[in-house]
């Protein structure tokens, strides 16, 4: 998928060209978070890019979420965690409804509802008819999509001279 994109120092995009995003009904975008004021409950959406669970932080999980427009941090409590264990643990596309917190630059999302939403990237990759490379259930660790591995098994080829 990144072979045709042009290659950039900046945030590899969360969209590749021509396919439109998956946007959740009233999920706000990432870019958009300065307009609310902190404390106002919202809705965000987007690709899981990190689930951390520190075993300092008292069975906090932090996640960071990734939409066409950036990244939202989001904080999830142990008492919501366990609630949307299962959505937190395992969703690639999530959707959380909460408070919005602002201390200065920094900005995060207090979990009060996790949603498992990756149906919806299981209908775009249908819609698009996309290789078989692209699909999640075909796919292994490490796979990158239209480039081929020697098989390491095999003999080493001859070389004649």
């Amino acid at each position: 998928m990144y072979q045709r994109l042009p290659r950039t120092f900046d945030i590899p995009p969360a969209q590749p060209p021509g396919r439109p995003w998956p946007r959740p009904p009233a999920a706000l975008p990432a870019a958009w978070l300065d307009r609310p004021p902190s404390g106002a409950r919202i809705a965000v959406a987007g690709l899981v890019l990190l689930r951390q669970r520190p075993g300092t932080a008292k069975g906090i999980v932090f996640v960071t979420l990734e939409d066409e427009t950036g990244t939202v941090n989001v904080i999830v409590w142990k008492q919501v965690y366990e609630a949307f264990r299962r959505a937190v643990i395992a969703a690639r596309l999530m959707r959380v409804t909460g408070r919005l917190q602002c201390e200065g630059p920094v900005t995060h999302v207090i979990a009060e509802q996790v949603e498992d939403i990756s149906y919806m990237l299981d209908r775009l990759v249908a819609q698009d008819g996309a290789s078989a490379a692209l699909r999640p259930e075909q796919a292994r660790a490490g796979d990158q999509p239209g480039r081929t591995y020697p098989d390491r098994r095999a003999p080493p080829p001859d070389f004649a001279d």
